[in-house]
């Protein structure tokens, strides 16, 4: 393969960079740590199995259910899930589980494909520093300019310490 630009090639985006000046400054959407509450949709292939139909109501139920609703991802969930009825069988070939490691990055259930797709799930913590309101508390730690300042000396300027 020649070089040349490649599709996800590279880490994996980092909302907690130091390095903030990149052109990938899109927003990160925060999941609620819940998940999405309600039934799941209607099965959108023929002919469910019964073990199919269990994985969907439980792949539902995760917080990226969230965006896949929004995004209008039923059929690609419900692939997803017959991939991997199909890989958990005994003697499944090796490109079946393949396959449900990619899909699993593109719907963002791995690490790897949330951070692609830019999506944290809530945290403990995050749900606790919040207000009354529901609003955001700001963070408690400086940003990293002014960690770097106080590391420097703490003065502003023409680089002395």
């Amino acid at each position: 393969m020649r070089g040349g630009p490649r599709a996800n090639a590279g880490p994996a985006p980092d909302p907690d960079a130091l390095r903030r000046d990149r052109k990938d400054d899109a927003a990160w959407l925060t999941l609620p740590l819940a998940g999405r509450s309600g039934p799941p949709p209607k099965w959108p292939l023929a002919a469910p199995s019964k073990r199919e139909l269990e994985l969907w109501k439980s792949e539902w139920s995760r917080p990226q259910a969230v965006m896949w609703e929004r995004n209008g991802q039923e059929v690609e969930v419900a692939l997803y899930v017959r991939s991997v009825v199909k890989a958990e069988s005994d003697g499944a070939p090796v490109a079946a589980r393949v396959l449900v490691v990619r899909q699993q990055e593109v719907l963002g259930i791995s690490l790897t494909g949330l951070a692609r797709n830019r999506w944290r799930i809530e945290s403990r913590a995050d749900k606790t520093k919040t207000t009354r309101t529901g609003a955001r508390a700001t963070p408690a730690r400086a940003s990293a300019k002014n960690r770097l300042r106080v590391v420097s000396g703490g003065k502003k300027g023409n680089g002395e310490g």
